[in-house]
């Protein structure tokens, strides 16, 4: 099921990692916006969005785009050099300006800007991580599809991950159906392989992921946990979904993202967690919020119904959950 919202998704996610790649290489400090909330927004986020957009409503015109940005902030008149560059990224990639809807970069971006369908429609995070990736660290560009509200197709595409054992140089990209398990494609070599989450229990040797940013969690309760869990190395911090697909591939057994006590009843947003939530459930492991529950994506933008989130292996959650609701 799903083969063409696959193939077209994997078109769109690629194109959108190879344009943010040189975004990334070409990056200054102009090339970024703030929106209302204070959060930054590069010329790679409008960029990637306006790109998957105009792809995946170019095949499924039908299916609604719940993307996390729009077009009002680039459109005012301070920010008319960030647009400028944007569309001369977009102009300078062959074969891609022909995609955006009516050659209009403003209204490809908005095509985004669905709501959620009790039906089907995409979800979709263009650069998840953007200050990952202003550092010139780890992002991802994450796209899902959820259906009744069940997420019934994830892609991650993680340009600059680099996984051991692995060939070639840094990128990869994750995928999942529904029912089909997991794989990862690695960008170098074009090399496709299905994915499983570890099954070893031996703590000593499990590693423990968790986001970059001191406000995106309880960092310090998060710490106090990995040393409960008696985890032999400290968490390491990154950015994005880069963090699920290093779980289900196996390279770390525990997510744990618990909200920061500043800021205890906030919900997060869909587009952060769909694609990673069903690549981390296709390759076996399971995925909740702190309270034990399964995510809920069918309550609108935002996983109104759940607290925090933590992916893991069946075999961890358990005694994972315990030592939360303890702490």
């Amino acid at each position: 099921m799903y083969e063409e919202e696959l193939k077209v998704g994997l078109e769109a996610v690629n194109k959108a990692m190879k344009i943010s790649r040189k975004i990334q290489k070409e990056l200054t400090a102009g090339d970024k916006i703030d929106k209302s909330d204070k959060s930054p927004v590069t010329i790679a986020d409008f960029t990637s969005q306006a790109i998957i957009c105009s792809i995946l409503n170019n095949s499924f015109p039908d299916i609604p785009i719940v993307g996390e940005e729009e077009s009002s902030d680039l459109k005012k008149p301070e920010n008319k050099e960030v647009f400028n560059n944007i569309e001369n990224f977009i102009k300078n990639e062959e074969g891609l300006y022909e995609h955006l809807y009516q050659k209009d970069i403003f209204k490809s971006i908005d095509l985004g800007n669905g709501k959620p369908s009790k039906n089907i429609f995409w979800t979709l995070d263009p650069i998840d991580g953007t200050k990952g990736f202003l550092r010139g660290e780890q992002y991802a560009v994450a796209l899902a599809l959820i259906k009744n509200g069940e997420v019934v197709l994830g892609i991650s595409g993680c340009p600059n991950l680099n996984l051991e054992g692995e060939p070639g140089e840094k990128g990869f990209v994750f995928y999942s159906v529904k029912g089909e398990g997991s794989s990862q494609i690695n960008c170098h070599t074009s090399d496709t392989k299905k994915i499983v989450v570890t099954d070893h229990l031996d703590k000593t040797k499990m590693r423990f992921v968790q986001s970059y940013e001191s406000g995106h969690g309880n960092l310090e309760l998060q710490t106090e946990i990995a040393n409960k869990l008696q985890i032999g190395e400290p968490p390491v911090q990154l950015d994005s979904q880069v963090k699920y697909g290093i779980v289900a591939s196996g390279n770390a057994e525990i997510y744990l993202r618990i909200p920061n006590p500043k800021s205890p009843d906030y919900k997060e947003k869909i587009w952060d967690h769909a694609a990673g939530c069903l690549i981390v459930e296709e390759a076996g492991g399971i995925v909740s919020d702190i309270n034990g529950k399964p995510l809920d994506f069918s309550l609108g933008s935002k996983l109104e119904g759940n607290t925090g989130i933590l992916a893991t292996t069946s075999g961890l959650q358990k005694e994972i959950l315990e030592i939360i609701n303890n702490s």
